[in-house]
C-alpha cells in the first residue's frame, strides 16, 4: 500500500470531519455518534486535560496529510500498566491496511512513550475487519468477554485481543 500514514495529535478543529466519519450509518459495531458538531468540539476539547491526566490518549489518523480517521489510548485507571486501543476509520478508505498501520504506530506510543505493559483491543464478535486488524498486528485472542460493552442501553459481549509488551 502506498501512501503515508500519521498520527497526530486530536484538534478542536477536526470535530466537524469526525462528525462526517463518526455518523456514516455503515458504522455498524462502533457506536460513538456525535448528535452535532458542537458536541464533537466539546469532546476534542477535554483531550488536553485527558492527556495530562494520563488517562487518555487520542490521535487523527493522516493519510497523505488527509484526516481520514481516529484512534487512541485509554488508561486502566486501576491497572496503569494497561491500555486500550480503539479506531474508526472513514468507510472510503476501508480495506487499504491504514488501520493496521495506524495500529502500529499507536502500539509504539504505548509501550514506548506511555510505557505499557498490555495493550488491549475489544471488539464486537462479529467485526470481522477489526479482527483482522488485531491479528494482523499479532494481537492474541484470549476469549469472549459476556455483557462487557454498554451500548444503546444494553450490555453487549465483546471479543478481547491483547499484546504484552516482550512477548509478541
Amino acid at each position: 500500500m502506498t501512501g503515508k500514514v500519521e498520527l497526530r495529535n486530536q484538534r478542536v478543529s477536526d470535530a466537524k470531519r469526525f462528525f462526517e466519519i463518526l455518523n456514516n450509518p455503515n458504522f455498524k459495531y462502533f457506536k460513538v455518534r456525535p448528535k452535532d458538531v458542537k458536541s464533537e468540539r466539546k469532546f476534542l476539547i477535554k483531550n488536553k486535560e485527558k492527556r495530562k491526566n494520563n488517562f487518555e490518549y487520542n490521535y487523527a489518523i493522516l493519510y497523505n496529510k488527509k484526516l481520514i480517521g481516529g484512534c487512541g489510548i485509554k488508561i486502566d485507571q486501576h491497572r496503569k500498566f494497561i491500555g486500550e486501543i480503539g479506531y474508526f476509520l472513514d468507510e472510503a478508505y476501508w480495506g487499504r491496511r491504514i488501520t493496521t498501520r495506524a495500529v502500529k504506530i499507536l502500539e509504539k506510543i504505548g509501550f514506548k512513550k506511555l510505557n505499557l505493559k498490555r495493550i488491549e483491543i475489544l471488539m464486537h464478535p462479529k467485526n470481522v475487519a477489526s479482527e483482522k486488524v488485531a491479528i494482523k498486528c499479532g494481537y492474541k485472542k484470549e476469549g469472549k468477554m459476556k455483557k462487557a460493552i454498554e451500548s444503546g442501553g444494553k450490555l453487549h459481549d465483546t471479543n478481547l485481543y491483547a499484546k504484552v509488551r516482550g512477548t509478541n
